[in-house]
């Protein structure tokens, strides 16, 4: 069932990559389905394909310079053309996501809104008709004083649970923040709650993209749907 899986998000993958052009500044995505796009993207690139890339993580800008893809940043190119990028749940209807099981929100976010078109790439399972039904919401916060953040986040609602790395100590961002998953079960409304969110002291960036996304594609056992927002 995981090769089937991965089949599909790499059939996902590939359609994305088909959508850039030469001469792009191309966003970077982080996670599984992201990664095999930049696999995508550096066989184009070997082919002759022309472009730079902004990486919204450490892991996907080792994958990107190993691979040949040439390497920017937003003091040379402060637009992007277009992101690849994954998500851990799509709105079928609205197309906003929740981002962030891969520990990279906050680049991703910054990428995403830097960029013209932000694709998202995803199989069938990650579409949904509300947001959080699946998932727990990833909250970056700021490590000084975090259990205060978390009793803020308390009252908004949630469950939050600090996220560990696999050795037991606390999950850091490359930018050197905490995570806490929080669980809300279904939203009712992510814009309001990413607004409350984000008022939130200690908060630094929410898993919750609100009409961020342009297209999504999702690879299903029929093929590629394009939902476009």
């Amino acid at each position: 069932m995981t090769n089937d899986r991965d089949a599909r998000k790499r059939e996902a993958a590939m359609a994305a990559v088909a959508m850039v052009e030469d001469g792009m500044v191309v966003g970077l995505g982080t996670g599984s389905t992201a990664a095999f796009a930049i696999d995508g993207l550096i066989a184009r690139v070997r082919a002759g394909l022309r472009i730079v890339g902004i990486p919204t993580s450490e892991r996907s800008a080792k994958q990107a310079r190993d691979g040949g893809i040439a390497l920017t940043d937003f003091a040379h190119h402060p637009r992007v053309d277009l992101t690849i990028d994954g998500a851990d749940e799509i709105a079928r209807d609205s197309l906003d996501l929740i981002k962030g099981l891969g520990g990279a929100l906050l680049r991703e976010k910054i990428v995403a809104a830097a960029s013209d078109r932000l694709v998202i790439i995803a199989d069938e399972p990650k579409l949904l008709a509300r947001l959080g039904e699946t998932v727990p919401l990833p909250v970056e916060i700021v490590a000084f004083g975090w259990e205060t953040t978390a009793a803020r986040l308390v009252k908004l609602g949630a469950r939050p649970i600090l996220r560990k790395a696999p050795d037991g100590a606390a999950f850091h961002t490359d930018g050197g923040n905490l995570i806490l998953d929080c669980h809300f079960g279904a939203i009712a409304d992510p814009a309001r709650l990413e607004q409350d969110l984000s008022a939130t002291i200690g908060v630094v960036e929410t898993g919750l993209f609100i009409g961020m996304a342009t297209t999504a594609l999702v690879a299903t056992p029929g093929g590629i749907v394009r939902l476009d927002r």
